[in-house]
């Protein structure tokens, strides 16, 4: 797969995640494809923690407000009965547990579902935003992220970055299969066609444990 087709992978499986109704927050990059996947008739609030509900589709050119931008601060839209807040309401919503989903990337994951997804030391970054926040106070936390980088494991027995927040992811969705974080670790409860149980651990660090359900990758 290229890279084009591992993105569309990823958000065609993630988008299967949202029900009709969810207020969901969506990480920068890969994960703001995915309303492009949803099933028809499912609709869903996007939550910007920079003070937005009801989010819509990238505006054209001609259409963008320097005062309507995302949380990473590219143009967007409201849709037909959306608003705007200061970010202590946000912040309220997500910390209340208003929020169903949070669909975000991620540099590092491990197998007690630890996140680390922020920074590199030595590396300048510009903050954690509200990732925190997000991770803690949504119903639902799920990584949507390519499998390895730059054939580096990401998926780890133990992250060695700084966390982001400790236990708290509850799937991985890569282009390489579904996982979910229990108790016991990490169970590979889908798997994409073009990969074999044994690729799928190969790029995988912590030991996965596999579905006596094993299924193939649900994209449709």
């Amino acid at each position: 797969m290229d890279k084009n087709e591992i993105r569309e992978v990823i958000a065609k499986r993630a988008a299967l995640e949202l029900k009709d109704g969810f207020v969901v927050n969506l990480g920068i990059g890969l994960p703001t494809l995915i309303p492009n996947y949803l099933k028809p008739g499912v609709k869903v609030l996007l939550q910007s923690e920079n003070g937005i509900i009801g989010m819509g589709a990238d505006p054209k050119e001609e259409d963008q407000n320097k005062e309507i931008v995302n949380a990473g601060g590219a143009f967007t839209s409201i849709i037909e009965g959306g608003a705007t807040f200061d970010s202590a309401m946000s912040f309220s919503i997500i910390r209340g547990g208003h929020v169903d989903v949070s669909i975000l990337g991620a540099m590092q994951v491990d197998e007690k579902g630890n996140l680390a997804n922020w920074m590199i030391p030595g590396k300048k970054v510009p903050g954690m935003g509200g990732a925190m926040d997000l991770v803690v106070g949504a119903k639902k936390v799920i990584l949507a992220m390519e499998h390895t980088a730059k054939g580096s494991h990401k998926i780890l027995k133990s992250c060695n970055l700084p966390l982001t927040a400790s236990s708290e992811v509850n799937l991985i969705i890569t282009e390489m299969g579904v996982m979910e974080i229990t108790s016991k670790g990490i169970v590979l409860t889908e798997i994409h066609p073009e990969f074999s149980i044994q690729q799928v651990q190969e790029a995988t660090e912590a030991t996965l444990i596999i579905s006596e359900n094993l299924k193939p990758m649900q994209l449709a």
